[in-house]
């Protein structure tokens, strides 16, 4: 059996036109005056809106006639009026304007913009930075969008995954290395317990935090691997580990009413504190400094839009700072 490289005639005697030559077919740059043109439904300001002379609006008018084979307006009294066809058009033109924007276009207005940011990053995240985020949007990018989604233990072991999904990741910097980033905020770990506790010290010893039970985070296949936990293991300290939790905005309602103990970010701790009131408590295991950085995928680097998220971001964490 032999194939034909020749696409068949279709039912109507008409070749099929291969994909590539369909595009290369279509005069890409008579997008904007067929937008102008469906959105005015008159020549004239059509060509005013684009700076087009009234016969140059109407050349591209004829030949956008030709091309669908369709008259796209038609005159009813003193106005135009959208065949159906140009109005099944003008429902996907702002779809199809914008990706054509987004793939020739150089400039980024965060003003005008409604892109939508992702970001793979933790509850603490949000709760420390996200109030001046908004309002650096709200004053520069009112139209933009947030797609935020949370890490878990299961994201944490590939973050690689999260970084080519989304626009970034926000985690402590020694987490993900090999990708561009900066460096949002610093941080320190805080030991925690409810404010009712009172079988902990004021300055607990390594003694006390080997008998009393603990609440791990984004541990759930080893309890502790939290890097925290880690240190206590390497003093020879094997924490009790009662309660596992993806989040570290909860971690102060799980301390509540027990005599459970959790190492928390400060700045996390001491903000949560009227609303789930907590003792913050000096660790006796020096845990390090918390620096947590936002990574992306290296393709990302000079997109416009994705430059100025970055900004705003880093200015967001200016402010807290």
């Amino acid at each position: 059996m032999t194939y034909n490289s020749t696409p068949s005639p279709t039912a109507g005697g008409r070749t099929p036109e291969q994909p590539g030559r369909i595009l290369r077919n279509q005069d890409v740059a008579t997008l904007p005056v067929l937008r102008a043109l469906l959105v005015e439904r008159n020549v004239t300001r059509a060509g005013e809106s684009l700076g087009l002379s009234q016969p140059a609006t109407s050349a591209v008018l004829a030949r956008l006639r030709r091309r669908f084979g369709d008259q796209l307006l038609i005159r009813v009294g003193r106005d135009y009026e959208l065949t159906p066809l140009a109005a099944s058009l003008l429902s996907r033109i702002e779809s199809a304007t914008e990706a054509l924007e987004r793939v020739f276009g150089d400039d980024f207005d965060p003003a005008t913009t409604n892109r939508q940011f992702s970001l793979a990053l933790s509850d603490y995240t949000v709760a420390i930075l996200f109030e001046e985020l908004n309002r650096i949007l709200a004053e520069e990018a009112p139209g933009a969008g947030l797609d935020l989604r949370p890490l878990t233990t299961s994201s944490h072991f590939d973050a690689d995954a999260l970084i080519r999904h989304t626009d970034g990741v926000v985690l402590p910097h020694e987490l993900v290395q090999g990708y561009p980033g900066r460096l949002l905020l610093r941080d320190r770990w805080v030991c925690v317990v409810a404010e009712s506790n009172t079988v902990i010290s004021s300055e607990p010893t390594l003694a006390e935090l080997a008998l009393l039970p603990w609440v791990s985070q984004f541990t759930h296949s080893d309890p502790v691997s939290f890097p925290a936990l880690r240190h206590l293991r390497s003093n020879g300290i094997e924490p009790h580990v009662e309660v596992v939790t993806d989040s570290f905005l909860s971690v102060p309602f799980l301390l509540a009413g027990s005599n459970r103990v959790a190492f928390l970010q400060e700045r996390l701790a001491r903000r949560l504190a009227p609303v789930a009131p907590v003792r913050i408590l000096p660790s006796p295991v020096d845990i390090g400094p918390l620096n947590l950085s936002l990574r992306w995928h290296p393709t990302m680097s000079d997109d416009p839009g994705h430059r100025w998220f970055r900004d705003a971001l880093g200015r967001a964490a200016e402010r807290v700072a």
